[in-house]
């Protein structure tokens, strides 16, 4: 599995809707590869913090850091100039 099906199938991994195979792929490439580590522990955050965008605390009062909250935003926005 390259990166880039990582980043494909984050969505599916998390949610528990991998088949065995592309599951056992997926984490064999977790192990080696510590970037997709990193990017999987920054989607997890994301999905996390997005859950909670809408409640009625504001992030700083549950104790968000504004630079994560930034860099968050900030990576979305790329995220979505390369995909266009």
């Amino acid at each position: 599995m390259t990166c880039r099906e990582v980043a494909d199938f984050l969505s599916e991994y998390l949610n528990g809707e991998l088949p065995a195979r592309e599951h056992g792929l997926f984490e064999e490439h977790l192990r080696r590869c510590p970037n997709c580590v990193e990017y999987l522990a920054i989607y997890r955050a994301t999905v996390t913090l997005g859950r909670h965008a809408f409640d009625d605390a504001d992030a700083a009062e549950r104790g968000v850091p504004e630079g994560l909250v930034s860099a968050i935003l900030s990576a979305h926005s790329r995220e979505r100039s390369a995909g266009s």
